[in-house]
């Protein structure tokens, strides 16, 4: 990694974590479309997966009473089959449609959380199963496989205490099971991982630090439609830069 490439990083890790601290979720969807520009995918998906198993950590130590622990133990055993399937395509998979598949994902998102598209209508548990499978795999293949999670679980709890507790228990298991993986597969063993996952943690405590100052003073509704933008900036720019190899 060259001196440029650690500067960018730099921002773009502040950014994430400084919108993690806010909203408690979306670090990843914003920082791992940025890096691709300037590291590979292997090399992304990995750093950014054990940052946000910290902030995960860092952020659930006051809501582990709220966690309600049915609603995770129905999403867990899908979600380990899409981790492994997910690691081996993320192994094997050329560049090209990785840059792709992310690319339209995140701007997916993006028009989702920019005209605020949701419904309130509560759904069955069966729907545990493509969701975990689906947040495992996307997970795995590109860091940001927790909007599956987060629009599940808004449908089955509507209490705010309990979804926040719930999604940060569910996101540290899903994290861990997705560090044991990588491991084993050896993306976590690449030079320069160690080095920049602990070059990167002052910038994750900072940018929680702010966010967390910041979040009463600006809505839900217009912090979403702010990630919103970003993340359709994001994941267009990734649709340029696949079109362009």
């Amino acid at each position: 990694m060259t001196p440029d490439i650690y500067l960018a990083a730099f921002f773009i890790l502040l950014l994430a974590y400084f919108i993690r601290g806010i909203t408690g979720f979306g670090s990843g969807l914003i920082a791992i479309p940025l890096l691709a520009h300037f590291l590979p995918l292997t090399f992304v998906v990995p750093l950014v997966l054990v940052l946000d198993f910290i902030a995960s950590v860092v952020l659930s130590r006051h809501t582990h009473l709220q966690v309600r622990w049915d609603e995770i133990r129905s999403l867990l055993p899908a979600s380990i089959a899409g981790i492994l399937i997910g690691a081996l395509l993320l192994v094997n998979l050329p560049r090209e449609p990785l840059l792709i598949g992310l690319g339209l994902f995140v701007i997916f998102f993006g028009l989702r959380y920019l005209f605020n598209v949701h419904s309130e209508k509560p759904i069955s548990r069966w729907w545990s199963l493509p969701t975990g499978f689906s947040g495992g795999l996307i997970g795995a293949m590109f860091g940001t496989g927790g909007p599956p999670f987060v629009v599940y679980l808004s449908h089955r709890l509507h209490d705010k205490t309990q979804l926040r507790g719930t999604l940060s228990g569910l996101f540290m298991l899903d994290g861990a099971l997705r560090i044991v993986t990588f491991l084993v597969m050896g993306l976590l063993l690449q030079t320069d991982m160690l080095s920049s996952i602990l070059l990167a943690l002052p910038l994750l405590g900072l940018g929680l630090y702010l966010g967390n100052r910041v979040h009463l003073g600006i809505s839900r509704r217009q912090m979403l439609a702010v990630i919103g933008v970003l993340l359709l900036g994001s994941g267009g720019s990734l649709l340029w830069k696949a079109w362009a190899l």
